[in-house]
């Protein structure tokens, strides 16, 4: 049934009995005073909204002072259609059950039937509403007047939008957003100082642990590099770099950045003559160059395509891992062909690659082929791509390439460019040799080896196999096979090991045929999605897929797009932090192909990275216990789907606002969805309040809650000191190789 609708307000009003006693002089002036002094408690908490009798509907929006100043026209409107889809939490651990949906899906049916326009806030699905209103036709009251719309909300997505295109003309932001004095209780609660640790404006938390680094007692599998999370995660904000401003938009950001937001040469220094990076005046420039293909990405990828007729860029290949990416000009310059690049590389003394990847707005990651598996499913990618990436795929029995074995899909290409290829050095020729053996031994079938003439390199292009024959057919049982107890899809934390899983060969299982081509990929239910299976929401597993594409398009267009006064054409880099089938990135998708989405599925949650990577999209598992392994601000956009009520009980929450400052850039918005009741407990609103977060929009409806709003550039002036990510002096005679040389 339609909900009454009521302001979300605190009740502070002008009243016409005082105005006719002043003078028109003196209500002017009390009114700009009283607009400035209510904007940091314009939005009611959520603890205040009264859903007791079920019946009430309510959304709320607020612009900052200068907006409310400057525009004394209040006529403004919102809607918001809010669907959620809800998990149970009976759900078990990842390293228990990370196999199969069916294993994993322990959610019950929901009893609502697929109806009409509105919005079911507990299935996904859609319905329509007793009083016969449709998502958009919201009646919206706040402060200043009462309004009442339709659904026409263009009057505050232009205003939120002029607000926007100011701050892009001049590229620089204010750094103080609540006026003095106006912070409120929450800030109270929240006493945010300014993370004081070695790395400065570029601080991630598992991968700066030096404490934890200098006790390592070996590095020469590359420990140093990867994660090693603080016991307690840092609650401290990060500082921006000295003249940070607004980031460049894509696609001009594939070929210039500010350098004030990534102050580094390093790269141009010792890179430069490869066209990695140039130094140009106030910015960083990017060629398009790498080691292995100085003369440009766009022909580097002609070429494969060349060589490979098979490959089919944007078709039959969509989804690539590039190892060792550099700043990625790989997997930027393949958005060309449509193909969606997972960048991938150390933080090492290649500085700050993975943040000049990110950006210019290129997906990339910080992670190291090193003791453990890399955080994604097997059998996901379509290509995987090495181009003089530094790692020893050949040394200890392979154990690095068996791991790109397992991502690989049957029938998928790994693409290798490095010395060994086209030289002949002894050293080169002892490389060639093992990987000849060792790819030979693991079935991988030789599909070309070329030498590109223009950039004088040379390219070896290697296909996993796509059956057992050759397998069962070898003489010896090098590599071995893995464990059956094995499963190949567990990958948080997990060692890697030196063995290689059998290929799938049951028709109804995920690997024993290719995905459809993109597009079409994208849109229907895998074919090893089987309706005997049960699906995270309750419902055969098809159906399940399909029902929650369709919330989320719905969604997408209907609320997100035009309900949230979001300026889109800034939006580039997004992540979803609980992704379930890749619905919220595929919609997305659909009515804006400028973004790319990172889709986090949760460790403990069930698996459904597979899916997403068979739709043509990509994404990590994670946990939010923990920091992500990316840099400061480095995404336009987070979106939180009923993150808090999954993790509020295991997670440090006051950690979980620092990193989600962390990771989102200034004038960045995070949209969060979950139980009213859960976003009170965990106060998210008050958190990011007192972040001095600007909210954009508060919406309610039977006991489910959309929360929009705008990261400012607003840092606390005291410092918080962790010892752990201070330098030290570090030995390094322990036999160990020098941290600089690998």
């Amino acid at each position: 049934m339609a909900l009454g609708k009521y302001s979300k307000v605190d009740g502070r009003k002008s009243s016409s009995s005082y105005c006719s006693t002043v003078t028109l002089v003196a209500f002017v002036a009390l009114c700009s005073v009283g607009v400035w002094m209510m904007a940091s408690s314009f939005i009611v908490p959520f603890q205040n909204v009264d859903t007791s009798n079920g019946n009430k509907n309510h959304i709320s929006i607020i612009e900052n002072e200068s907006k409310v100043i400057n525009d004394k026209s209040n006529e403004n409107s919102a809607t918001n259609e809010d669907t959620t889809t809800t998990k149970n939490s009976d759900v078990k651990q990842f390293e228990d059950n990370p196999v199969d949906l069916q294993d994993e899906a322990t959610k019950k049916k929901e009893d609502e039937e697929s109806k009409a326009d509105d919005i079911d806030l507990e299935g996904g699905e859609t319905r329509s509403d007793s009083e016969g209103r449709k998502p958009g036709e919201e009646e919206i009251n706040y402060q200043e007047g009462k309004v009442t719309t339709n659904g026409d909300n263009s009057d505050i997505k232009k205003k939120f939008e002029e607000n926007d295109n100011k701050e892009e003309k001049t590229g620089s932001f204010s750094n103080e957003i609540l006026p003095s004095g106006a912070k409120g209780t929450e800030e109270d609660k929240f006493d945010w100082k300014v993370c004081n640790v070695s790395a400065g404006s570029d601080f991630i938390p598992c991968l700066d642990n030096l404490e934890a680094i200098k006790d390592l007692p070996t590095t020469k599998h590359y420990e140093h590099r990867e994660r090693h999370c603080p016991q307690d995660p840092p609650t401290c904000l990060v500082p921006l770099p000295q003249g940070y401003q607004h980031p460049i938009h894509w696609p001009a950001s594939r070929e210039k950045i500010w350098y004030h937001n990534v102050p580094h040469t390093k790269l141009a220094e010792f890179k430069g003559h490869q066209n990695w990076v140039k130094v140009s005046g106030e910015y960083l420039t990017f060629p398009g160059g790498g080691t292995q293909f100085k003369h440009g990405a766009l022909h580097y990828i002609d070429f494969i395509q060349e060589i490979l007729g098979d490959i089919g860029w944007g078709n039959h290949s969509r989804v690539v891992l590039d190892v060792g990416c550099g700043v990625a000009s790989f997997g930027g310059y393949l958005f060309d062909k449509d193909v969606l690049t997972m960048s991938l590389a150390p933080k090492d003394e290649h500085e700050a690659q993975v943040q000049f990847a990110l950006e210019r707005g290129i997906p990339a990651v910080s992670a190291v082929m090193g003791t453990q598996r890399l955080p994604f499913p097997a059998r996901v990618f379509d290509v995987v791509h090495c181009a003089r990436c530094r790692v020893p795929w050949h040394i200890e029995d392979g154990k690095l390439l068996l791991e790109v074995n397992r991502l690989l899909r049957p029938g998928g290409f790994f693409i290798w460019s490095a010395t060994p290829i086209y030289k002949k050095k002894p050293e080169d020729s002892q490389i060639w040799e093992a990987m000849k053996n060792l790819t030979r031994s693991m079935c991988w079938e030789v599909k070309s080896i070329s030498k590109d003439k223009v950039n004088r390199i040379g390219v070896a292009v290697y296909q996993k196999p796509v059956s057992n024959e050759c397998y069962d057919a070898r003489l010896q049982n090098d590599p071995p096979f893995c464990k059956e107890s094995d499963d190949p899809n567990a990958a948080w934390k997990v060692g890697l090991q030196a063995c290689m899983h059998k290929i799938p060969t049951v028709a109804s299982v995920r690997g024993s045929e290719w995905p459809e081509e993109w597009p079409s990929r994208m849109e229907k239910p895998p074919f090893w999605l089987l309706s005997s299976e049960v699906g995270v929401y309750g419902k055969p597993a098809p159906q399940d897929f399909t029902v929650d594409y369709q919330h989320w398009k719905h969604v997408v267009t209907k609320s997100y797009m035009t309900g949230l006064g979001i300026n889109w054409s800034s939006v580039r880099n997004v992540m979803d932090m609980r992704a379930v089938y890749g619905g919220f990135a595929a919609a997305l998708k659909k009515d804006m192909s400028s973004v790319w989405v990172m889709n986090v599925v949760l460790v403990d949650s069930p698996d459904t990275l597979p899916i997403i990577y068979e739709r043509g999209l990509f994404g990590m598992y994670h946990d939010w216990c923990e920091s992500f392994s990316s840099y400061p601000r480095t995404y336009d956009l987070l979106h939180a789907d009923h993150l808090f009520s999954k993790i509020k009980t295991k997670c440090n929450m006051t950690a979980l606002f620092a990193e989600i400052d962390r990771l989102l850039r200034p004038e960045g918005i995070i949209i969060i969805r979950d139980d009213i009741e859960i976003m009170n407990e965990v106060e998210v609103e008050k958190a990011l309040r007192s972040m001095h977060w600007e909210v954009r929009l508060t919406y309610s409806k039977d006991a489910q809650g959309l929360l929009c709003m705008k990261k400012t550039t607003w840092r606390p002036k005291d410092l918080q000191t962790l010892a752990y990510a201070i330098a030290q002096p570090i030995s390094w005679d322990r036999g160990l190789p020098d941290p600089k040389l690998v």
